[in-house]
């Protein structure tokens, strides 16, 4: 089954006193680089969720995040109320004891109150900021729950976008094999032409030559220009690719390497190709080829 790298998933989880809410994002990478971006996890589980979520997605760049939301009345508790009413009992009585007050000059008492309250809250003693722990030994299996389904979630979404991967470069493997039967189908007349053209050269030299020698060294010059043996390697290694494709659970390493080998053949059968309509050819192949490496650097 084919994985991409590219993946997301995301599950929540109800505290006492809130709901946390666990996201994982991954893209492609050459190993596994986990990055935990949040502090609400305990320091002594850091190394366990690290490994815990490398084993399961194995390769990739992978963000984890997580974001806390307390309750209503856990919001309400981080308000010292006192210091409030402190703060709101002195500035109305700076307020009546300034000389010259007027409610008069005041359009709405409710409207200058909740602006006076807002200040309040403003003010860094109001407010208990103080980081409180919130996943615990005692709720963090609840909290490892959530690393799960979201984990579920990434493997979900991996395969799906997989499957997508697949279908693709099947596809260009595909492309890249027809071309090499119009190059197969090309070969013969472009020796013959070669041939040819040798012979009516040397005939118009008008000078007397060893035609057992002619053959020989005819031989010799059209062997350098044989691609038989890449067109049979190439399509062996498009043979080879699929197989990997489909039968590794993890073969995106190995796709890199094979592409590099049917880059190889390719490139060999433009350079000895010495023929317009294969070197078209071959272009088209290098640039299926080139969409392949693309698409299979994401491949895990």
């Amino acid at each position: 089954m084919v994985k991409s790298m590219t993946g997301y998933g995301k599950a929540e989880a109800l505290l006492e006193g809130g709901r946390i809410t666990v996201e994982i994002r991954t893209l492609n990478g050459k190993n596994s680089d986990v990055n935990i971006k949040t502090s609400l996890f305990p320091r002594d589980k850091d190394l366990y969720v690290r490994q815990k979520i490398a084993k399961a997605l194995q390769r990739g760049t992978i963000d984890v995040f997580a974001t806390w939301e307390p309750s209503a009345g856990e919001s309400a508790r981080t308000i010292n109320v006192e210091a409030v009413k402190e703060y709101y009992t002195r500035i109305l009585d700076l307020r009546n004891s300034l000389q010259g007050f007027s409610m008069a000059n005041i359009s709405t008492t409710d409207r200058i109150n909740n602006e006076i309250l807002a200040a309040i809250l403003r003010f860094p003693d109001v407010v208990d900021t103080s980081k409180k722990e919130v996943v615990s030994e005692g709720n963090w299996p609840v909290v490892e729950d959530a690393i799960d389904r979201a984990l579920a979630a990434v493997e979900e979404f991996r395969i799906k976008e997989g499957e997508a991967l697949r279908k693709d470069v099947v596809s260009r493997v595909g492309n890249i094999l027809a071309f090499e039967d119009e190059v197969e189908s090309l070969a013969p007349e472009r020796l013959a032409a070669v041939r040819e053209r040798l012979s009516k050269n040397l005939e118009e030299l008008s000078q007397k030559y060893d035609e057992a020698r002619f053959e020989q060294e005819m031989v010799y010059y059209l062997e350098k220009l044989d691609i038989n043996e890449e067109n049979v390697r190439l399509r062996q290694h498009c043979k080879y690719f699929i197989d990997t494709l489909d039968g590794d659970p993890a073969p995106g390493r190995k796709l890199g390497f094979i592409i590099q080998e049917m880059g190889r053949e390719i490139n060999t059968t433009g350079s000895k190709a010495n023929d317009t309509a294969i070197q078209k050819l071959v272009v088209r192949m290098k640039d299926e080829l080139e969409k392949v490496r693309e698409q299979s650097m994401n491949i895990l």
